[in-house]
């Protein structure tokens, strides 16, 4: 083969690969992705730190075309424990990618998804599921045709058959075309090549049908309540705190580089107000940012600081104050990592009290341990 039909033919390849999405039979294995994308891409996962009820989990089957999108969407929908990708309700079994694709097993494309009915309904599950795929459309989603791209709910409770059918019935009205989306008991579901499993977290870069700007107005309450953690007034603050720590967090005051307790400290834990002891940054997202005090990507959740204009010292620079205590924390900047947000919190080790990991059981920050 010449040079140039060699180039032509890798040409013509590199497009097939992109057109074809998940639905490529070429492909034996995931292409590589960046990381540094993912973040753009796909908002936060509210289920991160969440305590979930292992025992009562419930399941419902979903399939909405190409499994990558709907797994990636179905998990960051608040109350869901875990998803899966897989082959749901064929012909034959423990089918093969290409199996499904390219021999006509009859499975559907299919997401498993187990969640806490304690924090999230069936109903509010499949309202999600209907946002992300047009339900009149057979055997086809996004650019994808062939009838394991149809859309099926499969469930194996059959109380679960009338919440399904009520929220059709709902869902209806919305199109000028008949729903052709499937709702039939679960016959079997075969877990999908392990490559197929979380594949848009490896590869941010993948294709996907699916949008998920839907996800970012949910109802997700708070992890960390303020109500636990008041402020003390001045009086038990000046005998609570060192007098560095209360002219820190109390009189704005600034320690020095590269001398203060926790700059160099990356035990896993957590950081809360070493006033009030609310918990405000993770050890998780800790790093050396080569300024000399503790620098965080962002805090465990956005509302535990608060962020205030500075023009002290001739600058101008946002100053970060805890919620609860109103404690001076430092300030922060956007010359943080790049692909961890751009953002760097910049906080003095007075204003902050370290929680080692072995000790959040005991001292009441259990329920954050799956932050770190």
């Amino acid at each position: 083969m010449t040079t140039k039909r060699f180039a032509a033919f890798f040409t013509l390849l590199f497009l097939l690969l992109v057109l074809a999405g998940c639905s490529n039979p070429l492909t034996g294995a995931p292409p590589s992705g960046t990381a540094s994308d993912s973040g753009s891409r796909f908002p936060d996962n509210p289920n991160e730190g969440v305590t979930f009820d292992t025992e009562n989990l419930e399941d419902i089957w979903l399939a909405g075309g190409c499994f990558w999108g709907v797994e990636a969407y179905m998990a960051r929908v608040y109350g869901v424990y875990d998803v899966t990708s897989g082959y749901a309700n064929g012909n034959t079994e423990n089918p093969s990618y290409e199996d499904v694709t390219r021999r006509d097993s009859g499975h559907a494309e299919t997401v498993h998804v187990q969640y806490d009915p304690d924090l999230v309904s069936l109903e509010k599950l499949l309202s999600h599921y209907f946002m992300i795929i047009d339900p009149t459309l057979l055997n086809q989603q996004g650019n994808d045709r062939g009838e394991q791209y149809r859309t099926g709910v499969y469930y194996e409770n059959e109380a679960d058959r009338a919440v399904i059918e009520e929220v059709m019935a709902g869902e209806a009205p919305k199109y000028n075309d008949p729903i052709v989306t499937e709702v039939e008991p679960l016959e079997h579901y075969y877990l999908a090549e392990e490559y197929h499993q979380d594949y848009l977290e490896k590869n941010p870069d993948g294709y996907c049908h699916v949008e998920f700007d839907t996800l970012e107005d949910q109802d997700v309450p708070a992890l960390i309540d303020p109500a636990k953690y008041p402020k003390p007034s001045d009086a038990e603050l000046k005998a609570k705190l060192t007098e560095a720590q209360y002219n820190v967090t109390q009189k704005n005051d600034t320690e020095t580089a590269y001398s203060n307790e926790y700059w160099d400290n990356y035990e896993p834990g957590i950081y809360v107000d070493v006033a009030t002891g609310e918990p405000l940054f993770s050890s998780r997202d800790k790093y050396d940012s080569k300024c000399g005090w503790p620098s965080f990507t962002k805090p465990i959740e956005p509302d535990v600081v608060t962020e205030h204009k500075d023009t002290s010292y001739n600058m101008v620079r946002i100053e970060v104050r805890s919620r609860s205590g109103d404690s001076h924390l430092g300030h922060v900047f956007n010359d943080g990592p790049k692909d961890r947000g751009g953002l760097r919190y910049c906080i003095n080790s007075a204003s902050i009290l370290f929680i080692p990991q072995e000790e959040m059981e005991e001292k009441g920050y259990g329920y954050l341990e799956g932050m770190l």
